[in-house]
């Protein structure tokens, strides 16, 4: 959009930019600012409250590389996303979690549309509303997304409308998961997570020497078996020297939110999403315990990630366990997600669909 109201005030919206190579889209208002990578599956790269100078997207020690200036040395299916990781968030579709081969195509770690250009229009530019369209089309199966991003001004909720579109003429399953990753500083031990009551699934297998949770265990939520016989209360953020790396699924929940409060600086950040859709949601705990490619212990971080399906295991495991999305022959399946930036001293009670955050 080459002759864009260039305002210094109000809602703020720009497509005129690059990040290391890459098309960037810039969305602020008084409240906040948010950064997506188009040419790279419009990913969200920085998530900023301007009031408090927070940023709240992780960010990956190696940081964004563009392909067109970066040769991976393997082809491995888990190194060629990994090599490119960020860290903030993706969309993964129509395949989330560990490399597998369905429907006679190999999908890689979390393929295929989060590393994808995506074609990106401002489609309203106000001082009260900014709004942009991204669009992209998978190219192993047959799966595109439209999704618009939109901010009013005074409002520090950003608002993500997705719909994934199966242009094939056969069903196929999918697994979709918004792989929203957290991090320091905002990211502590003074940080405790809010999620609606539900049940906990642990992950089933042992992956990594440094899990300390239980495997394959189902229970309420807050308190949850860690291997050693004790307590972990998921209430309650670890420091990175905690030195763990588990996954685990929340499930069974009436209304879909979560909330991650540092109750030092009294600064949150919080997500809402549609469980009908998205009827898990994982959550990757990397507290320092990732040693050897790509961490090598550097990686402080959470995934609180919404996703119709579990476990991480792959389509195919998902397809097996029943947990997989069908998408029908030309089915348009929409989602409306929202990310909020908040700030209070109370206890989280509830995260509204619109994106406001209730506390007590």
């Amino acid at each position: 959009m080459h002759y864009a109201d260039e305002r210094t005030h109000g809602c703020r919206i720009s497509d005129s930019w690059t990040y290391r190579g890459l098309k960037t889209v810039v969305m602020e208002n008084s409240s906040i600012r948010v950064m997506i990578l188009a040419d790279k599956g419009a990913d969200v790269y920085s998530f900023v409250h301007k009031p408090t100078d927070t940023e709240f997207m992780w960010r990956s020690p190696w940081g964004v590389r563009d392909p067109r200036k970066f040769v991976p040395s393997t082809g491995d299916p888990q190194g060629m996303w990994l090599d490119y990781y960020e860290g903030g968030w993706q969309t993964a579709l129509p395949h989330g979690g560990y490399p597998d081969q369905v429907y006679g195509a190999d999908f890689g770690l979390h393929a295929e549309l989060n590393n994808l250009p995506w074609d990106a229009t401002i489609v309203e530019d106000s001082v009260e509303r900014v709004a942009v369209n991204f669009k992209t089309k998978g190219v192993r199966m047959p799966v595109a997304v439209n999704m618009t991003m939109s901010l009013d001004e005074g409002s520090s909720t950003l608002k993500l409308s997705k719909t994934a579109i199966n242009e094939g003429e056969e069903s196929v399953d999918i697994v979709w998961l918004e792989h929203i990753a957290i991090g320091p500083p905002f990211l502590s031990d003074q940080c405790r997570l809010y999620v609606p009551d539900c049940k906990v699934l642990t992950h089933p297998e042992a992956f990594v020497e440094t899990q300390k949770l239980v495997l394959g265990w189902e229970g309420e939520w807050p308190m949850v078996p860690s291997a050693d016989g004790g307590e972990i209360d998921f209430r309650k953020m670890p420091a990175k020297d905690d030195r763990s790396l588990d996954m685990a699924y929340m499930t069974g929940m009436d209304e879909g939110w979560y909330a991650v409060h540092n109750k030092e600086s009294n600064v949150g950040f919080a997500v809402s999403f549609p469980t009908d859709v998205f009827k898990y949601l994982w959550y990757w705990r990397n507290l320092g315990g990732g040693w050897g490619y790509p961490w090598y212990g550097r990686c402080y971080n959470v995934g609180l990630e919404p996703c119709t399906s579990w476990d991480n295991r792959g389509l195919k495991h998902s397809m097996d366990n029943g947990s997989a999305r069908p998408l029908a022959a030309g089915e348009n399946l929409t989602v409306d997600i929202t990310a909020s930036a908040f700030v209070g001293d109370g206890d989280v009670t509830g995260v509204s669909s619109d994106g406001e955050v209730s506390q007590s």
